[in-house]
């Protein structure tokens, strides 16, 4: 089944709020297809089928040193596992959903990428961008990906009451929308059990510390097992 509409309590509406309080005061500006390149360059030695991890500021690893960022740590967690995949970071932070289809052929175009993970959409919703442009922008990462059989998970986000309820209604089910359209896998909310809590986010409220990043991972690697195998 790929209708999966999920009822958020009220905790997570007040962490969105909070998100799209801070602004963009906690990212860098969307840079395009001027950077075309992830914010850390990986590494790419390994002939191991490849994850590539496509997203803002959340998956970039912002505030964080490299190894405390999810990729690198879901890298650890699936080696630990019995997984042998190689995680690209191919986050950068302030990126909107354009600039992910700006860098999808770049990242997509590697040898022997089998899954990508797409969390992006954060930064559309603070710049108060039409769900139907962000939705098309995502449809097209899916599409593209899907063309080189590239397996899909995609991660998704909500919009605050403060941005009116039908924009609110709107963003919050484009993800599963999405999903359900192009069968993919769902995680309906990346930060479960990290959000408003103090002791697991940097000063900002907003982007997990590295404990709050361990958790992150074990989300994220929760709903990525269906479409590994050993």
């Amino acid at each position: 089944m790929y209708l999966r509409r999920i009822s958020f309590c009220c905790l997570l509406l007040i962490f969105v709020l909070a998100y799209s309080m801070a602004g963009c005061s906690a990212y860098r500006p969307a840079t395009g297809s001027a950077n075309p390149k992830p914010m850390v360059t990986p590494n790419i030695t390994s002939t191991s089928p490849k994850i590539v991890a496509l997203g803002d500021s959340l998956t970039a690893g912002f505030g964080l040193a490299e190894p405390e960022s999810y990729p690198y740590l879901l890298q650890q967690r699936l080696k630990s596992d019995g997984y042998d995949y190689e995680v690209v970071n191919a986050g950068v932070s302030g990126d909107t959903s354009l600039g992910g289809l700006e860098r999808a052929d770049w990242v997509l175009g590697q040898d022997n990428v089998e899954v990508l993970i797409l969390e992006l959409g954060a930064n559309d919703l603070l710049r108060g961008m039409p769900v139907s442009r962000m939705k098309e922008n995502l449809a097209k990462i899916i599409q593209k990906a899907k063309a080189k059989k590239v397996k899909v998970l995609l991660c998704g986000m909500l919009a605050p009451p403060t941005m009116g309820s039908d924009y609110q209604r709107d963003y919050t089910n484009a993800f599963p929308d999405l999903a359900d359209e192009y069968k993919v896998e769902f995680l309906p909310f990346l930060l479960d059990g990290i959000a408003m809590k103090k002791e697991l986010n940097q000063a900002d409220g907003i982007h997990p510390n590295a404990d709050g990043t361990k958790i992150m991972t074990e989300n994220i690697f929760n709903a990525l097992k269906p479409l590994l195998k050993k």
